[in-house]
């Protein structure tokens, strides 16, 4: 194969869009010169929530400024504050810790599984005091969280179930979507989600009308929507915008085709990089119920000479989440002196993802799996 098709690959690839060039365009032309003046919050933003809602059967979306504000939102909408303990995972994202501290509850960090980087639902239960409030386990990578689980756990011992589901639009587990496992799920549509757009967004998505109505008045500023400057609770700005809302409701018919594409990659992936676990690189599994393929992510020792090989082949790679929540310097406080997360330190010392997305196509896929595999097969040589 011709390595001069194929080198520079990027990780966030800059023509994610360019296919919607001309709807994009009229979106800011349209909106911005209309007579309605409205920019956020209007008809386009309430049709693509009904759109949303009706393609998930689910009592109320939401769309707001962020996939981190909707977490703010749900958490605030459950009155979680003060004095409330919520169980996130060791490894993930900075808002799983962020939200709950915003809201003046106190994160306490959980172990997560070995293979499927969720977090575990043994060590999240072991982690249930007097004072939990909530469980907000988060779909990683390519994985759903053991939901089924986590819906026992919160009905054993009382509590609330956030469902941080940001990365895993399109995702289904036992024929239900992410998102609507728990009480209130969100989804984030920053450019490289399942769903993105050339722009900041998110949604909270719920099967509970009444969450969904705090969720809807605390997301702008306590208001109903009815009464202008009339301010029920003290909430927040995080409104979405026109642009976007009518960008998305553009691309929501094409969304199938592109999850489908990246389900396909993947598994050619894991496919080529099933036979590579004995030279200490880890893959996803090939299908499977439960699976969102957003990112796919090795697990290797090697992972620093893996990711410079790729990087001498023009193909660019991303390290999400190099260090566990608890050991970043925000979040220490919050964390008991001494405690340890052992598989969480290990994913974050090894994960290494490679270039996913709808439009790479077929010679670029195979290029980046036959690179990965050469490096494996070289470290087998020099290991023997």
């Amino acid at each position: 194969m011709s390595t001069t098709a194929t080198r520079d690959i990027p990780f966030f690839p800059p023509d994610l869009f360019e296919d919607d060039r001309d709807a994009l365009l009229e979106a800011v032309h349209g909106i911005g010169t209309g007579a309605a003046q409205k920019f956020i919050l209007g008809e386009h933003t309430a049709r693509f929530e009904h759109a949303l809602r009706d393609r998930l059967t689910a009592a109320d979306v939401v769309a707001c400024s962020s996939g981190t504000s909707a977490l703010t939102l749900v958490l605030a909408a459950m009155d979680v504050g003060p004095g409330d303990q919520v169980v996130v995972p060791a490894f993930g994202c900075a808002p799983l810790a962020s939200t709950v501290i915003g809201c003046g509850a106190r994160p306490v960090f959980a172990d997560i599984d070995p293979v499927a980087l969720t977090m575990d639902p043994a060590a999240a239960e072991a982690a249930v005091t007097g004072r939990t409030r909530a469980l907000m386990p988060a779909h990683v990578f390519s994985v759903m969280a053991d939901m089924p689980r986590y819906r026992e756990l919160t009905r054993q011992y009382g509590l609330r179930l956030v469902e941080d589901s940001a990365l895993a639009q399109g995702g289904t587990l036992q024929g239900r979507p992410a998102g609507l496992w728990g009480d209130a799920g969100v989804y984030s549509f920053v450019q490289v989600k399942t769903f993105g757009m050339p722009g900041e967004g998110g949604a909270v998505v719920t099967g509970d009308a009444a969450l969904a109505t705090r969720a809807r008045m605390l997301r702008n500023h306590g208001q109903d929507g009815e009464h202008r400057f009339l301010h029920h609770r003290v909430g927040y700005n995080s409104r979405f915008d026109e642009v976007m809302a009518l960008f998305q409701l553009h691309r929501l018919d094409g969304l199938e085709a592109r999850l489908a594409r990246r389900a396909e990659i993947s598994a050619y992936y894991s496919t080529r990089f099933a036979p590579l676990a004995e030279a200490g690189i880890t893959a996803p599994p090939v299908g499977g119920d439960g699976r969102c393929h957003y990112v796919y992510t090795l697990l290797t020792e090697r992972r620093d000479e893996l990711r410079a090989h790729l990087a001498a082949h023009g193909i660019q790679t991303h390290v999400y989440y190099p260090r566990t929540l608890p050991a970043q310097p925000a979040f220490a406080p919050y964390a008991p002196p001494g405690e340890r997360w052992p598989n969480a330190e290990s994913a974050a010392r090894r994960n290494l993802s490679l270039p996913l997305y709808p439009h790479l196509g077929d010679t670029r896929a195979e290029y980046v799996a036959d690179t990965v595999c050469a490096f494996a097969h070289r470290t087998r040589r020099t290991t023997r």
